[in-house]
């Protein structure tokens, strides 16, 4: 499901006075570093994925959690669904239909660190516009605290509070929390959150558990392949 022309616009707009994208990638892969790389998937995709941003394998592929991070949960998803270990790389860009994903920024910051959250306030409104504007899912698997935090973004301080001591409750991994969303015109949504750690083998404390964490996520939701839309 691509961007139409208008929010493609929108979004090289604010790309145009953001610092720190990552040209000398995009360059290197002949990719404009003002296309947003968003693969938003089906828009009745029941789950949807939300991730921090994207790597040097998203902006070869023009596709986000293609990278290393991403098919760890793709490998798994994949084998949750159909019960055999995922073939190749290809199989795991043909999985991504069936989801929604989405990151707190589309662009690659330099380095690989996380984007400011100046940057990450530029964005926010398009990124909430299309949560709610573009999927009709409400249920979603953030990834590490980064992407968890990012739906505390222009809320009260009560809300914002309500989400960093959920975050630092022992059994985040295994709840959720639901948080509303609403556009600069006024629409508002619902959004259950089932966070996870992210899944970078530098993350040494989750990494090992991050498949078995997934599962039990994908449990919980009743995620099958028979399943996957509303």
């Amino acid at each position: 499901m691509p961007l139409d022309k208008r929010q493609r616009e929108a979004f090289r707009d604010v790309a145009q006075e953001t610092e720190g994208i990552d040209t000398e990638v995009y360059e290197r892969f002949s990719k404009d570093p003002l296309e947003p790389i968003i693969g938003l998937g089906e828009a009745n995709a029941r789950i949807g994925f939300f991730g921090r941003d994207p790597g040097r394998d998203e902006v070869k592929y023009g596709e986000p959690f293609i990278g290393a991070g991403g098919q760890i949960v793709r490998k798994n998803l994949y084998q949750y669904l159909y019960g055999k270990e995922m073939p190749d790389f290809e199989a795991s860009r043909a999985l991504g239909k069936h989801f929604f994903w989405i990151n707190t920024v589309p662009y690659k910051p330099i380095g690989n660190k996380a984007w400011s959250m100046k940057v990450k306030k530029r964005f926010h409104p398009l990124m909430n516009k299309l949560l709610i504007e573009q999927w009709q899912g409400r249920t979603v698997i953030t990834l590490g605290r980064e992407a968890f935090l990012w739906f505390g973004i222009n809320q009260s301080k009560e809300a914002r509070d309500r989400l960093e001591a959920f975050w630092k409750q022992d059994d985040r991994f295994e709840t959720h929390i639901d948080v509303t969303l609403s556009t600069i015109d006024g629409e508002e949504q619902t959004f259950s959150l089932y966070p996870l750690p992210h899944p970078s083998p530098l993350n040494q404390t989750w990494f090992e558990r991050f498949p078995e964490l997934l599962r039990g996520r994908l449990e919980q939701l009743d995620v099958s392949k028979d399943n996957l839309t509303l």
